[in-house]
């Protein structure tokens, strides 16, 4: 009681401490500065795609929250609602383009660019073949039973940056799949 009434006093204080929790990364204080420069620039486009991410994150942070106490999501978790949020916009726009609506494909495009403003670089084909074969060999994975664990270490070293669909086709084809 005391702790909510305190943050209603205090305001500062309470967002003070939010800071410090460990659900809140640099990926959510890079999206709140920029809806805030957004909102100041009258951009439109960037303010509406900037709060449907943040609904995305908000709305993990609650499923989160249902199965027991948390801070909500940290930055892997975000950048993984990015990247699924890219490939839902790549679809659609393919969806769109198809059925001639060309105006709300352009729409997308211009969402997929905002989003990937706060993906990491992604990794080119080289690295990729790089990453995936060093991985393999530092797992000592001889057949496609070894999959999921290689797949599971690149989705822990690389998530953000890798394409795990040409990741997967990667490690098949180096285990004889």
């Amino acid at each position: 009681m005391f702790a909510i009434l305190a943050n209603i006093l205090y305001p500062r204080r309470a967002a003070s401490r939010l800071a410090n929790k460990p659900g809140s990364g640099q990926v959510r204080d890079r999206l709140k500065e920029m809806l805030t420069t957004s909102l100041k620039a009258g951009e439109k486009r960037r303010v509406a795609t900037v709060r449907l991410i943040l609904a995305a994150v908000k709305d993990r942070d609650i499923a989160v929250r249902t199965d027991g106490p948390s801070e909500g999501v940290g930055d892997d978790e975000i950048l993984a609602i990015l990247q699924k949020m890219v490939k839902q916009r790549r679809e659609s726009t393919i969806l769109y383009e198809e059925g001639g609506r060309m105006e709300l494909a352009a729409q997308e495009q211009e969402e997929i660019a905002i989003i990937k403003e706060f993906l990491p670089k992604p990794i080119g084909a080289d690295e990729l073949k790089t990453a995936v074969a060093a991985v393999v060999a530092e797992m000592r994975a001889t057949s496609l039973k070894d999959m999921g664990g290689v797949m599971g270490v690149l989705k822990e070293r690389y998530a953000g940056r890798m394409d795990f669909a040409q990741a997967a086709g990667q490690v098949k084809s180096l285990l004889g799949g």
